[in-house]
């Protein structure tokens, strides 16, 4: 990895975070960490990495979008795919139904700005997943909306982590 904290570097000095959560509350690390085991019970692991790093993109989650992005390349996905994602309406094909219906609620779970999910963002998604499926995937959706919280409001420092780290 390219590190900026060489003095000689053309980058900005890297940040210091505001806050080692994780362990100053370790047992909320702890529980978060047996829900996000629980909650990606079921789901396609490159699914819920899109999912993860559009939910992490849309939370500004600089910390969770470098663990995310990661794993999915090291998942097998596309790098092509993952650039896209921020622009996923625009570029549907390089998606299935599935992924789309995945992240339509992705979004509309993590941007609750009418304060609902819309009816039919919903059953769309409730066309591609079985309920128990669903069930899961709205669970794996929140678990990264609080990890994103953790990390936003933290500041928590991208660039160290390595793919499956905290697998």
């Amino acid at each position: 990895m390219t590190t900026n904290n060489d003095k000689n570097s053309a980058y900005t000095p890297e940040p210091t975070p505001r806050l080692n959560w994780a362990e100053l509350a370790p047992d909320v690390y702890k529980a978060m960490v047996r829900l996000d085991v629980a909650a990606r019970r079921g789901v396609d692991p490159v699914l819920l990495e899109l999912v993860k790093i559009r939910a992490s993109q849309l939370n500004h989650c600089a910390f969770c979008l470098d663990m995310h992005t990661k794993d999915a390349l090291a998942a097998g996905e596309s790098v092509e795919r993952i650039v896209q994602l921020s622009a996923w309406e625009e570029s549907k094909h390089f998606y299935t139904g599935k992924e789309l219906a995945a992240i339509e609620l992705t979004e509309a779970v993590t941007v609750l700005t009418d304060g609902f999910v819309p009816d039919e963002v919903y059953e769309h998604a409730a066309k591609y997943f079985e309920e128990a499926e669903l069930a899961q995937l709205i669970a794996a959706i929140t678990v990264i909306n609080a990890w994103n919280r953790f990390g936003v409001t933290c500041r928590l420092v991208p660039g160290h982590y390595t793919a499956g780290q905290h697998k």
